[in-house]
């Protein structure tokens, strides 16, 4: 045997056994030719004498021990091979010589048990057991020769049955090597398939987007975690018909199949996604089709990261570019007004320092937008905040005290970073007197409970002519404005503070003016980083 198949040699119990085994009927068939003899056992010559019984005995007796061995003591396979062959050479000879030599045909006996130790043993112990049964068979028939005066032909006979041992020894191994190389080639196959299937599970399982496989029929046969979430299959639900989950995914596919077409369908998954479908047929024999989910608003999130990414390294230089020089021009344009100098000096005064100031807080709002810290949530009563908030903001902008008008049962609480909210009313409240009226009860704040347990909500409504359907998805973004005096970061900066908040920041659908509803939480609170804020300090 080679060093390679040396090494990776393994004892070979199963195939042990099963010679064990074979080797039990062998000697039970000798004791029943012994007990039963008959016509056709006859030219074997035995005679039933304590001689035969003890041989037959003492076989099966070494039999037995054997099997029990192999069976409950798994260890040094070798040994117990080399002894169970010298068992079998060493009875197998002895009841030949008593069966008249090589002619009664029980040498093809010895031929089995080596064929069979040659497929099951190791290396070179092949062949001295094919030498020693050689050896035994020829001390047989030269003593029978001898002492019992044979014909001395059969010593040929034992030649040719002593090559046909080491032909026989030969020819096994040589099987069983291969046999051997086969078996370690599909094992290695069978591990490194077992790999990739764990790899490629894996994989899929961790993927982003969502993997499905629909065999024939529209039946859903597998898919990944991620697309039984957006999905909202079960984990339970095999075989589940893919009509019954995503009809429009399912619609989408039995269009793409008969077409070939449809390939990127938008459709709505669980909890309100938006989802895009891609299809890509298999190579299986059972025709399966592969589906990829793609989430469309995680995408959209993640280019929103990307922007406010390059905004927070943007703020850094607004910081150092353009505060100081403005700082130094407002400074220059309040040393310009102590000169009296005329009506059209003072227009022009007017309208540079009015600019500044709209850079100014352009330049505040931006390096807001890159402080954002974690927030320090407490339950607030929201009645008494809300109240001394509307002091505050009525008595800052010098408004009547019926122009904002407060709907605040008692006892509504609101898990909120104090600073937090007052920023988001802030936004809020002036953005809705901005678009109204102006006149008695233009924005109403209202506090509600919400339909979910442990929510609340802050209503804030104008009568002003509301937002255009064709702004509502750019409402939110940073500097997306509809006024020429605004900087575009008010509502995004609200909504990243709810967000941060564990609450949440929402445009509804209204008849007439804007109406913005905060929900939070009012038991617990549940705090986040602020949605791509971090990256911009």
């Amino acid at each position: 045997m080679s060093d390679w198949l040396s090494s990776t040699w393994e004892a070979n119990w199963r195939s042990f056994l099963y010679f064990n085994l074979y080797r039990l009927v062998l000697a039970g068939l000798f004791c029943l030719v012994i007990l039963f003899p008959h016509e056709w056992t006859a030219r074997l010559n035995w005679m039933p004498s304590p001689l035969l019984f003890g041989l037959t005995g003492t076989y099966m007796a070494a039999t037995i021990a054997g099997l029990l061995l192999a069976t409950h003591w798994q260890h040094h396979f070798n040994q117990q091979l080399s002894a169970q062959i010298m068992v079998d050479i060493a009875i197998v000879s002895a009841l030949m010589f008593l069966a008249g030599g090589v002619s009664s045909g029980l040498s093809v006996l010895l031929l089995v048990s080596l064929a069979a130790a040659s497929l099951v043993g190791r290396g070179r112990l092949v062949l001295f057991y094919a030498a020693v049964a050689t050896v035994a068979v020829l001390l047989v028939q030269t003593y029978g020769i001898v002492a019992q005066g044979s014909d001395q032909g059969t010593i040929v006979q034992a030649g040719f049955i002593s090559a046909g041992f080491f032909a026989t020894a030969i020819l096994a191994r040589l099987l069983g090597q291969r046999v051997m190389v086969n078996e370690d080639l599909a094992r290695r196959r069978g591990e490194a398939l077992d790999n990739q299937i764990r790899i490629s599970q894996r994989v899929v399982e961790r993927m982003q987007d969502g993997v499905l496989i629909v065999a024939k029929g529209g039946v859903l046969s597998r898919c990944n975690p991620v697309a039984k979430s957006m999905l909202g299959v079960s984990v339970d639900d095999p075989a589940l018909p893919l009509e019954s989950c995503a009809p429009d995914l399912a619609a989408a596919l039995r269009h793409w199949e008969s077409l070939g077409e449809g390939d990127g369908l938008h459709f709505g998954g669980a909890e309100g996604r938006d989802l895009r479908a891609r299809f890509e047929r298999t190579t299986s024999s059972d025709g399966e089709v592969l589906v990829f989910l793609e989430d469309v608003g995680r995408i959209k999130e993640h280019a929103q990261q990307l922007k406010l990414a390059s905004l927070g390294r943007l703020t850094a230089s607004i910081a150092h570019e353009i505060r100081n020089p403005l700082s130094a021009i407002g400074h220059a344009g309040e040393l310009l007004r102590e000169e009296r100098r005329g009506e059209m000096q003072e227009r022009l005064l007017r309208i540079l320092n009015d600019n500044v100031i709209r850079l100014d807080r352009i330049v505040h709002d931006i390096l807001e937008l890159g402080r954002q810290s974690r927030a320090e949530a407490e339950l607030l009563p929201l009645d008494e905040f809300c109240l001394g908030f509307l002091e505050h903001f009525l008595s800052s902008e010098n408004l009547a005290p019926d122009i904002v008008v407060l709907k605040a049962p008692a006892g509504l609480k609101i898990c909120f970073d104090r600073s937090h909210l007052h920023q988001v009313l802030w936004n809020l409240v002036s953005n809705a007197l901005r678009h109204s009226t102006k006149g008695p009860g233009a924005v109403l704040i209202e506090l509600l409970g919400a339909q979910g347990e442990g929510r609340v909500e802050l209503h804030v409504i104008d009568d002003g002519p509301g937002v255009p359907e064709t702004v509502r998805e750019q409402i939110f973004e940073p500097f997306f404005t509809t006024h020429t005096q605004g900087t575009g970061l008010g509502l995004f900066i609200a909504r990243e503070l709810c967000a941060t908040n564990g609450a949440s920041l929402e445009l509804m659908a209204s008849g007439s003016g804007a109406h913005f509803i905060v929900a939070g939480r009012n038991d617990t609170c549940q705090l986040s980083e602020p949605n791509g804020v971090r990256a911009a300090n």
